[in-house]
């Protein structure tokens, strides 16, 4: 199984955890990836609030990048994936528009490629396969799994059911952890307000974090690297203004994935998080 793979500006830089167990779990499930040449910024978030025509020349060009591969391109960070399936999907309906874009950009996509999210690649290989990589199931921990907003919405390129979505579940399932029903999976973390209005992005974080903690959760799991900097980071502020003692370790998909499989830790940076993932790994030894 190959696929194009379009790291992203987050991947690259701060959400570093995020591609290093990416790509370890992919090879040990024998996912192979060729990075897209030359990739550029997809544009979010300042790009689609700004033009929509200057959000779909972005995508665009990584598109017709990726499509130089001859191969489906996969984007593991929500916000790129976002934009690339929303500008794959526009294009592709509209040759009009693409002729225009393709004007801008110099460098033609064709619509001959697919937008892959990470989950969707992963679970492609199947639940029962990833199953049989398991050697240490993850059954002493207590999963909220988070969507954020990105994942699951608009229809025209939804990861999974837009209310309860389930896709996280189900991989976590499949390595032997436990998920909690909970309130808050879909719900905006406050994505890029974190930095512009800390004020309004407090609060709803307050909000995922009280709600994970009340259904019996000792950790987070996402697949969005913006969600994992706000639940993560601001973790800390939110205890500091609200008075609260929250401590619940927020993990990508992969990385637990790669603690079940038994990978080296090294590949999946589980030390360099805000919040002090130890304590609850000691749980799955």
């Amino acid at each position: 199984m190959k696929f194009a793979y379009y790291p992203g500006c987050s991947l690259d830089s701060s959400a570093r955890e995020f591609d290093l167990s990416t790509r370890a779990v992919s090879r040990h499930l024998g996912i192979e990836y060729v990075e897209v040449p030359d990739w550029s910024c997809c544009g979010a978030s300042p790009g689609h609030s700004t033009s929509q025509l200057l959000a779909l020349s972005l995508a665009a060009r990584n598109l017709a990048l990726a499509e130089s591969t001859g191969l489906n391109v996969t984007a593991p960070c929500a916000a790129c994936y976002h934009r690339l399936a929303l500008a794959c999907h526009e294009l592709t309906g509209n040759q009009e528009l693409r002729e225009e874009v393709n004007q801008i950009t110099g460098r033609p996509f064709n619509a001959t490629i697919k937008v892959r999210s990470i989950l969707e690649v992963i679970t492609s290989v199947g639940l029962e396969q990833i199953a049989t990589r398991v050697v240490r199931p993850l059954t002493e921990l207590k999963i909220a799994a988070y969507y954020g907003c990105l994942l699951v919405r608009p229809r025209s390129v939804q990861v999974d059911d837009p209310e309860n979505p389930q896709i996280i579940e189900k991989i976590m399932a499949a390595i032997g952890a436990q998920t909690v029903h909970w309130s808050h999976k879909t719900e905006c973390c406050g994505a890029s307000l974190a930095v512009s209005n800390e004020e309004v992005a407090i609060p709803m974080v307050f909000r995922i974090l009280k709600a994970a903690s009340l259904a019996g959760a000792n950790c987070l799991v996402c697949a969005c690297p913006l969600c994992h900097f706000n639940l993560d980071m601001r973790q800390g502020k939110v205890n500091q203004t609200l008075g609260t003692d929250f401590h619940l370790p927020v993990f990508y998909f992969t990385q637990l994935l790669g603690v079940a499989m038994g990978l080296d830790s090294r590949d999946l940076s589980l030390n360099t998080h805000f919040m002090d993932t130890a304590q609850v790994l000691k749980l799955v030894g």
